[in-house]
């Protein structure tokens, strides 16, 4: 399976989630495991995506996610889990 972590951050607005769920069903990615929270304003979310029947190149998602961000006012990363794991290994 091709996991990837996606996570968004910024100040809460209505339909973040609704957007970054709808571009992800577009393109055939679902998703495994999902948690947010608002902290006074701010907005934070992070899910575990299964890429395996992805409909474009890693690179075109990654791009797409981050202009999706822009439009919407929050940052959206998306990073393969391999890479995820060892950034963040102690």
């Amino acid at each position: 399976m091709k996991r990837a972590i996606i996570t968004v951050v910024g100040k809460d607005t209505v339909g973040i989630i609704a957007r970054v769920c709808t571009y992800l069903a577009q393109n055939n990615i679902n998703i495994l495991d999902i948690s947010q929270t608002i902290v006074q304003g701010y907005f934070n979310m992070m899910m575990v995506v299964d890429m395996e029947r992805k409909e474009k190149h890693f690179g075109d998602i990654v791009y797409e996610l981050g202009a999706l961000g822009e439009e919407i006012g929050v940052i959206i990363k998306c990073q393969k889990e391999e890479i995820f794991d060892r950034m963040h290994r102690i």
